[in-house]
């Protein structure tokens, strides 16, 4: 320790405290590296994954099985999705959940086997926690990144934060490092989201990092209007307005964008009361089982749930349910930025899910994939090349750090609603459209210009501004890409454009923070499209 703060160095630092973060530990610590995690809240209980009940994606080795459920998946990826990846998560997966049964307690299949793919949240992330700890891993709680460190190589050197409860600054080199923070749910009250604003996504994008489907962020999460839950038991839902009289929704199984466009225009009209009364009987029993967190706000009013009506709210995901995240270029989840890799919500999921939801089995799957994937190659590339202490590393955080104008204060109660409005709310998000884009974009240019310009806090303030600064910067590329791609496809929809050009049936990358950049993945087609 020096007076300065905290020096801290490792073979892999891994960055974030979820379920991809975890598994990524594990798998690097496992190949015999000293593993640092660092995560802004407390690994075991941050994250979307400690409030839910994920569910992997598991499909058993049998003829012809595997090959039958990656088509069919593939078939609702509109072209954007990988075979082969796709094909690897559910290995991955089949592989690596039975090595956690020594510290979570997996339920019966019904059939004298064991059930694996369904987990309860809670128990899952402390289960992992004990299974990373156990592997060696080095974990400080409470350590929130704010930028990452760059070698004059332009290759990452590790990343530099705040200790919120000393109060001092910290600063840990490594051989390689792992973004595993999560997606980006612009603080739309879903549960567990709070601290998913992007800041892996902005860390990377300052060093140079590309991103990939941030347009393929439109998922919404129905829930009780007053506090989110989850959707589980929706699906056997009917629908009333205010004064009573059921409204036409389409259901979301096979037709998730008109569900979600009938419901948020229904909203957007009045209050909208939900009915579970024919929900299936074995639902019930179960429900608090395979999702705690659902019933508890209906105790604390006393409702019932399969048996009162109730207002309902869609609470927006972001790219914590979307697909976008940062590019991935090779096959060991390595970013565009030489020593960066990048695992579960930060990373894009388009390469198992396309341009639909991963939601559910497939984002789970992946999570667990790229964690175990990223962390071997992290811990090899540290084995080959070292530490490099001995090579200079400069820090490149800029917005909310390092004022490019003069420092004042910023008010950021006025900042998240123009984010919000451009990327969650029910209008600009459900019926996307040229010039809502442009208006947007300008909107949150504005916004960035202000907190880039004068945003500088002290101590644990400069948390605060840099959560904000990557929501903005995350606003702004959903906004340009959603823009760029001028059709609609999967969950970006166009009002303007309502049809699927196939001559766009590629990756859109985009990137930059003072100036946003967008271009297709595919060489050709940005040829065309220049």
């Amino acid at each position: 320790m020096t007076e300065e703060g905290i020096d801290l160095q490792a073979d892999v630092l891994i960055i974030g405290g979820g379920m991809a973060a975890c598994w990524a530990a594990i798998a690097a610590a496992q190949a015999g590296a000293d593993v640092l995690l660092v995560d802004k809240g407390f690994v075991g209980t941050s994250g979307v994954t400690a409030t839910g009940g994920p569910n992997h994606w598991w499909v058993a080795p049998e003829p012809g099985k595997r090959e039958a459920a990656v088509e069919e998946r593939h078939a609702r990826s509109f072209g954007l999705a990988e075979r082969h990846w796709m094909a690897r998560i559910i290995e991955e997966s089949w592989i690596a959940l039975p090595t956690l049964a020594r510290y979570y307690p997996f339920g019966g299949d019904g059939r004298g086997g064991t059930f694996y793919p369904g987990v309860r949240g809670p128990e899952y992330m402390r289960a992992l926690r004990r299974y990373a700890t156990d592997a060696g891993v080095r974990i400080l709680d409470h350590h929130p990144a704010l930028e990452l460190l760059v070698h004059d190589d332009g290759s990452v050197a590790g990343a530099a934060g705040h200790a919120r409860l000393t109060g001092q600054s910290w600063r840990a080199r490594a051989g390689a490092v792992i973004m595993a923070t999560g997606g980006c749910a612009f603080r739309s009250g879903l549960i567990g989201s709070h601290g998913n604003t992007g800041d892996g996504l902005l860390m990377a994008a300052e060093a140079g990092a590309a991103l990939s489907g941030m347009e393929f962020s439109v998922s919404y999460s129905l829930s009780p209007a007053w506090n989110s839950t989850r959707t589980l038991p929706y699906f056997a839902a009917r629908f009333f307005d205010q004064d009573g009289r059921e409204l036409d929704i389409p259901p979301p199984i096979g037709g998730e964008g008109a569900h979600l466009r009938a419901l948020a225009s229904a909203m957007l009209a009045g209050p909208v009361i939900a009915d579970l009364s024919d929900a299936p009987e074995g639902l019930k029993p179960i429900l608090r089982r395979i999702q705690p967190a659902s019933p508890t706000p209906f105790e604390r009013r006393g409702l019932d749930i399969f048996r009162d009506r109730f207002e309902i709210k869609l609470f927006g995901e972001g790219t914590v349910r979307g697909t976008g995240g940062l590019q991935v270029v090779d096959a060991h989840c390595q970013t565009s930025l030489s020593g960066l890799y990048a695992a579960g919500d930060s990373a894009t999921r388009e390469l198992v899910a396309g341009a639909t939801s991963g939601g559910g089995a497939q984002n789970a799957a992946w999570a667990l994939t790229s964690g175990r994937i990223a962390g071997a190659a992290a811990a090899a590339r540290a084995k080959r090349d070292g530490r490099r202490l001995g090579a200079a590393a400069r820090a490149v955080g800029q917005a909310g750090l390092r004022p490019a104008a003069s420092p004042r204060p910023v008010d950021l109660k006025a900042v998240l609603p123009v984010v919000q409005h451009a990327t969650i709310g029910y209008d600009d998000a459900l019926w996307r459209s040229a010039p809502k884009l442009a208006r947007a974009r300008d909107a949150l240019d504005g916004a960035w210009r202000l907190l880039a310009d004068h945003g500088q806090g002290v101590g644990l303030d400069r948390v605060g501004l840099r959560e904000h600064a990557a929501m903005i910067a995350a606003a702004r590329w959903v906004t340009a890409a959603a823009h760029r791609r001028d059709e609609s496809r999967g969950m970006h929809m166009r009002a303007d454009r309502p049809a699927t050009d196939a001559a766009l049936a590629s990756r859109l990358l985009t990137g930059g923070t003072d100036k946003v950049w967008t271009r297709f993945e595919t060489p050709a087609l940005q040829e065309a499209a220049a």
